[in-house]
């Protein structure tokens, strides 16, 4: 694994790219196994733009130092003694809301999946996934994306469809919730037949898990090209996030 060792400091072990003078991320970790936590504070001390803030063997341990530390992201393990990693995040999110909260945990069954993301976090990650790719996706949530491991984003997927706009079809005409209700695909598609050409390559990229980075490599474009399609998307589709936007790609058929 390549990178540049960094220095530490008391709060702290990792640092600053010190070419871009860009401030690191600070990451919390909370995991109730030190190896995790160790293993994960030797991969960060290599990235060169991360650094940990501190650690946490509980969600109430968690809790406390989100308060004290103000980390950028949470690495947070689902199953702690007392508090669990949900409800740590919901507490987390309450007091600090510009913490992003990254979900790492052995276990993806659907409650899982479902009550981490209720609780307010950008990303759930399996601990098999590799070290790198763990580093890559706290850097996708500390920049206001969301990630989720590919192996639960159908579940996921499959669950929203049948109730992630529930609440939105309430507010609409009766008109608009028969239709909605007798043909969801085509009630997709009507709101997909603004977009252009290269928006519906952006959306089919989103919906396979693709981040940021990853479109714009896929594409051939900019960094920043691939965040205003994204961008656009949100805006034109009223999604209020990208798991919206992979819900819409599956409801419209694009995916199929």
């Amino acid at each position: 694994m390549s990178g540049v060792n960094s220095m530490s400091d008391m709060n702290g072990i990792g640092g600053a790219n010190a070419a871009s003078g860009t401030p690191p991320i600070r990451v919390l970790l909370a995991d109730d196994q030190p190896l995790i936590r160790a293993g994960l504070v030797m991969v960060i001390t290599d990235a060169p733009d991360i650094e940990v803030a501190g650690q946490a063997g509980t969600g109430a341990e968690a809790l406390r130092q989100v308060h004290d530390l103000r980390p950028d992201v949470v690495v947070m393990d689902i199953r702690m003694p007392g508090l669990d990693g949900i409800e740590a995040t919901r507490r987390i999110k309450a007091e600090a809301p510009a913490t992003k909260v990254l979900m790492l945990t052995t276990f993806d069954d659907d409650e899982n999946v479902y009550g981490s993301l209720r609780a307010g976090a950008s990303g759930f990650l399996l601990k098999d996934m590799a070290l790198d790719d763990i580093l890559a996706a706290v850097r996708v949530v500390a920049a206001g994306d969301a990630l989720i491991a590919p192996s639960v984003t159908r579940r996921l997927i499959a669950d929203f469809t049948d109730q992630g706009f529930a609440a939105d079809r309430t507010q609409r005409p009766d008109r608009a919730q028969r239709a909605a209700r007798d043909d969801p695909s085509g009630e997709a598609r009507d709101r997909l037949a603004g977009i252009t050409g290269r928006e519906h390559e952006v959306l089919t990229l989103v919906a396979r898990g693709f981040a940021n980075s990853e479109i714009a490599a896929e594409l051939v474009i900019s960094l920043a090209t691939a965040k205003t399609h994204v961008a656009n998307l949100l805006t034109k589709l009223d999604a209020r996030d990208r798991i919206q936007l992979v819900i819409l790609a599956y409801e419209a058929g694009i995916m199929s």
